[in-house]
């Protein structure tokens, strides 16, 4: 796949976080994905009831970010190569929420969802996108911004190519086209992410793949049939000034 958007096809999706540092996304729409578990947990947080959500790129950021709340307002929660951060909350979805979010800032690290979320806040939009709200931000896309291209961000893991992310972005292909009839225009990339969701099944496809692998090693299936609960979250979370909120 070509690390360059092709400024002629209207969704186009980008295999890994990395692609962006070559593949300009000022001007467009941007949907960030981290199936397991980035923004599966962002979304799952927001649509249980956390004020917001604030995605930083490193343990250190995080730790800075937090101390500018209220101790009794702010959750810190993340993890570096899927070791959760001394100190703070787990990173995964129904662990998090065990934690006790309502009301409360997340402050937010990961090794990839979170970095993919800062790298792309130059766009004109940013969405943050799981399984779990796709329908529903697929109908806001095409109805806030029916003329603009959309870039499906798969965040990867490490600068490697991740299928659960790919998946991911394949549903939302699926969404989007759907919605925009003959005004889709997909590039490649987006017609070979839509052929893999509709050849593949969740959740089996994300449990055999290698980080669903790894995360049920750990005790974490439950985790990865959590994030296949397909347009569960009917939410739309929008990075705005660094912040990561719902709007209706």
């Amino acid at each position: 796949m070509s690390a360059h958007i092709d400024l002629h096809h209207r969704i186009h999706v980008l295999g890994k976080k990395e692609e962006l540092a070559t593949s300009p996304v000022d001007g467009r729409i941007v949907i960030v994905l981290d199936i397991l578990f980035a923004t599966t947990t962002m979304v799952t947080a927001l649509a249980h009831g956390a004020s917001q959500v604030i995605p930083v790129e490193n343990e250190n950021a995080a730790r800075r970010e937090s101390r500018s709340h209220p101790p009794e307002s702010v959750v810190l929660a993340g993890e570096l190569y899927a070791e959760t951060l001394p100190g703070f909350a787990h990173p995964a979805p129904l662990r998090l929420l065990q934690h006790g979010i309502g009301g409360k800032t997340i402050v937010y690290s990961t090794t990839n969802g979170t970095v993919a979320m800062t790298l792309a806040a130059n766009a004109a939009h940013v969405y943050c996108g799981a399984l779990l709200n796709a329908r529903r931000l697929a109908e806001h896309v095409v109805a806030r911004h029916p003329e603009q291209a959309v870039v499906i961000v798969c965040s990867g893991s490490g600068d490697n190519f991740n299928l659960e992310d790919f998946y991911g972005a394949g549903y939302f292909v699926e969404q989007l086209s759907g919605l925009l009839g003959t005004q889709a225009d997909l590039s490649d990339a987006a017609l070979a992410a839509r052929s893999l969701y509709r050849e593949a099944r969740a959740p089996e496809a994300l449990l055999e793949c290698r980080v669903g692998r790894m995360m049920a090693a750990r005790g974490l299936t439950e985790e990865v049939r959590f994030a296949c609960r397909f347009d569960a979250f009917p939410v739309i979370p929008e990075l705005r000034d660094g912040r990561l909120g719902l709007i209706a």
